[in-house]
């Protein structure tokens, strides 16, 4: 297709998108330094938004119609400006959440997001305290994280957890939810851990294809134990596709036939970067897919020209590859989630993480690995690129032991 014609097919569907769900990272600084953050969080960007300019880009998203908005960091609290753009937000009737690590999450701290019209709060939480502790580089972070999920409860706010499964806590999985469950979350979203930011100088942690023959029927039947406890537990984007599962892991209620059906980012989802720069997904790798700044154009201009938001609103089978191109799913799953294969294999189209896939390869005998290449570049959201590679089912498994993968240091808080 020429140029013009595939800016012709964009103008068409841009019509039909808005950036309902947006994930806003409003300051890189942090006072963790986790071994597995996608965008290597720690110290702030150079010229993040101003609390003026953050209030003023909570504006422009009410405008664009945007319904939650979803506050991340690094660590977002640590952003002078923090209360009052979840005000602005939630005065302009935008659901407001708030992703974090929990460290900082005193009794008052809580009680001052209640009040500015915070509605629900996620905390993160790797796994048991030993594990927890040594994934976040830091031990007291899990006793942290427990506090701040009690303090937020006891402010009035929605508590729910997010894990990211990786091969140094998966065994903790099931443990974790018994846990979770005392402390009173109503819902937990489980993901992959991707091969992106830190996680990608750390190949060991990263799980195998065919780890998901393991793994993803241990969620479901976790699923089916949450539903029974009035608790909501959601795969993320990157995990699934397509296997006897997909049906249960993908609906929000017993009776609903959900599944995957495609990455949204830059069809409903957007993500803004501290500094203000703009892309379709909070996850995209910062180097391919921003497609402008707020400092200098406006966040409507933004979504609705900027070709690195729309390469999903007009994506067909004709852009997929490897397996995913003669997949029996091809038309509804696309490739999955797109900065999961990009972080894989250096581009979108081809996602090994996937359980139809691994399945399909398992009933022939065999199984993909990914073997490291080229190394990440040390960036925020950044990644190396990955061979995959076909091997019999019984392979011995070369993996390193992760439970030494860092060393638990005490360093202080760090703020913007």
């Amino acid at each position: 297709m020429s140029r013009t014609g595939h800016r012709r097919r964009l103008d068409v569907v841009a019509t039909r998108h808005a950036p309902v769900y947006v994930v806003w990272e409003l300051t890189l600084a942090c006072d963790h330094a986790c071994t597995h953050c996608g965008s290597r969080a720690g110290v702030a960007r150079e010229r993040e938004l101003s609390t003026a300019e953050a209030v003023g880009v909570a504006g422009q998203l009410a405008d664009a119609g945007a319904r939650e908005v979803i506050l991340i960091g690094g660590e977002a609290y640590l952003h002078d400006g923090f209360l009052d753009v979840v005000r602005a937000l939630a005065d302009r009737g935008v659901t407001v959440g708030l992703t974090t690590g929990g460290r900082g999450g005193t009794a008052e701290l809580a009680r001052a997001m209640a009040a500015a019209g915070l509605g629900q709060a996620s905390v993160s939480v790797d796994g048991l305290e030993a594990t927890h502790d040594r994934m976040r580089h830091l031990r007291g972070s899990f006793a942290g994280a427990m506090a701040a999920l009690a303090n937020l409860r006891a402010a009035g706010v929605a508590i729910t957890a997010n894990t990211n499964l990786n091969r140094s806590n998966r065994d903790d999985l099931e443990p974790l939810y018994d846990h979770l469950r005392a402390q009173g979350i109503v819902a937990w979203q489980v993901q992959l851990t991707a091969p992106l930011g830190r996680a990608a100088d750390r190949v060991q942690m990263i799980l195998q294809p065919w780890d998901l023959l393991d793994l993803v029927p241990r969620i479901a039947a976790l699923k089916q134990r949450a539903r029974g406890d009035g608790i909501t537990l959601m795969p993320g984007n990157n995990l699934g596709y397509f296997g006897p599962e997909e049906t249960l892991l993908r609906s929000l209620r017993a009776g609903d036939r959900d599944h995957w059906r495609g990455c949204q980012a830059g069809k409903f989802v957007m993500g803004i970067e501290s500094d203000g720069a703009v892309k379709g997904c909070p996850s995209l790798q910062t180097r391919a897919y921003v497609g402008g700044n707020l400092r200098e154009r406006t966040l409507a201009a933004i979504w609705k020209d900027a070709p690195e938001l729309a390469f999903n609103r007009a994506r067909t089978v004709d852009d997929l590859w490897g397996f995913c191109r003669t997949c029996d799913f091809a038309a509804e799953c696309l490739g999955g989630c797109t900065f999961t294969a990009h972080a894989i294999l250096g581009r979108p189209g081809n996602n090994p993480y996937c359980h139809y896939r691994a399945r399909v390869h398992a009933r022939r005998g065999q199984r993909e690995r990914l073997v490291p290449g080229a190394a990440a570049d040390g960036l925020p959201f950044d990644n190396g690129v990955f061979e995959v590679v076909v091997e019999p089912l019984d392979a011995a498994d070369p993996a390193v032991a992760v439970t030494d993968l860092v060393q638990i240091t005490r360093r202080p808080a760090r703020r913007a």
